[in-house]
Formats: C-alpha cells, structure tokens, sequence
C-alpha cells in the first residue's frame, strides 16, 4: 500500500503569545486525494496548511511527509495572488523556475505548457494590473503548476471571487487535479465548494483548533456543476453545518 503524503498524530500548535491554535489534530491524506478543511475563522486551518508546507513545526505531536521527503514537490497557494506588479504573466509563473536555477529555454517551454493549461496563453505578456481577478488568481495557480509538484495546498485560493468566477475556476481546478493525479489539501469556507470538490471534507472546531469530523463524499468523478444543487450535494452540506453549528 502506498504511503500517505501527510499523516498528522496529535499535533498541537501554541504560538508565542499562549494562543492555542491547534489541540490533538489527527487526520492523514492518502496519495491523489482531494481533502478540504472546513471550520469557523480561527479554527485553525491555515496553520494546518502551513504545517504541512513545512513552514512552522508543530508544539506537540508529529507530522509525517513520506512521500514528500523522497520528491520534495509541494506547491502553496495564498489567499491572494501576490503576483509582482511590474512583472508580466510569465515572469510572474517563471518566478519559481528561476530562483531554482533552471536556464531561460526551460523556463520558456515551462511556463507556455501551463499557461496553457489555465487557459492564460493569450496574456502571457500582461500585467497583473491589466487582468481580472480571475486571472490573477489562474497565473497564482499557474505559478504554482509551473515546478510540477505532487501536492498543492490551497488556502481559500477563490474567497475573494464573485461566483461565477469561483465556480468556473472550481470546474478547472477539478479538471486539472484529474489529469495530473495530484494531492491536493484546500482551505475554504464554502461547504458547497467543500463538497463540490472534494474526495473527503475534514471539519474542524474552534477554541482550539481541531478535527470534529472526516466525512467521506460519495460522489463520482467527473463532477458536473448541477451537482452543487442536487439533493445528494445539500444532504452533505446540511449534515457538515449541523457539525459546525450543532442545535442547542
């Protein structure tokens, strides 16, 4: 059986100031899988991520990476772009492949292939002040496709989206994750992209930070848009608010 790409055992988070972030966080996430966290503000969920990104070590407990002590291929995706304002959309996507070394016709034949992919291939020579916030949020995923990681964390990368955009960019993230096969570990407040997207859901509660539920979504793919609205979808939902806002 293929080792996990994440395996969390009663991680605990304590920040300088006494702040209890996270308390006993135990949930692992399989090769391929599509996990989302879930919770109110202040759960926790963006300290995960960076947990797994290697970016702050955990107070108690252990976090195991197997898989990615072998490859060492981990993408992030931010909240916002933080795209470079007087950088064009493939300096902005080259960034990565330049600070690691790589000559200027790998970066080239790079960057085109994942331009491609996110569909930018037509504002390569753009600047960030010239595109929606749509795009913006495609060349951030761009930029982050360009290394060819095995495993993407995205925290709430379409929060600021209207939901058209949103949904759009869900649909093509999902078309992308199939093709490429990657581990994805995502951030959001929406239950129904939650949901919509997902292989599993983790919820989490607040005051401290940690894992309630893990909620396996029966649901195949490929996913099609109407599935956000079908009973199948709002049962899911509804079950995921009643852990996170539980009757009195």
């Amino acid at each position: 059986m293929a080792s996990d790409t994440f395996a969390l055992h009663h991680v605990g988070k304590v920040y300088g100031n006494g702040t209890i972030a996270l308390q006993n966080m135990d949930f692992t996430v399989a090769p391929g899988q599509f996990v989302s966290l879930v919770g109110p503000s202040g759960c926790g969920k963006s300290t995960v991520l960076r947990l797994l990104a290697g970016l702050e070590q955990p107070s108690q407990g252990r976090i195991d990476r197997p898989v990615l002590e072998r490859c060492d291929q981990l993408s992030y995706v931010f909240q916002e772009p933080a795209l470079l304002p007087w950088a064009t959309v493939i300096e902005n996507v080259a960034l990565p492949l330049k600070l690691g070394g790589q000559s200027a016709r790998q970066r080239r034949e790079a960057v085109a292939e994942v331009l491609a992919k996110v569909g930018l291939t037509e504002f390569g020579t753009a600047y960030p002040r010239e595109l929606s916030g749509g795009m913006k949020m495609r060349v951030s995923i761009a930029r982050a496709l360009v290394t060819q990681p095995q495993v993407l964390l995205m925290d709430e990368p379409f929060g600021a989206l209207d939901e058209i955009t949103r949904g759009q960019l869900n649909g093509e993230l999902l078309s992308l994750w199939q093709r490429q096969q990657w581990t994805v570990v995502f951030v959001t407040h929406n239950l129904y992209e939650a949901v919509y997207l997902s292989s599993r859901v983790v919820v989490m509660a607040a005051k401290p930070g940690r894992s309630i539920a893990d909620i396996a979504i029966d649901l195949p793919y490929p996913r099609h848009p109407d599935l956000r609205t079908s009973p199948l979808c709002n049962r899911y939902c509804r079950d995921i608010a009643h852990l996170l806002h539980p009757a009195p």
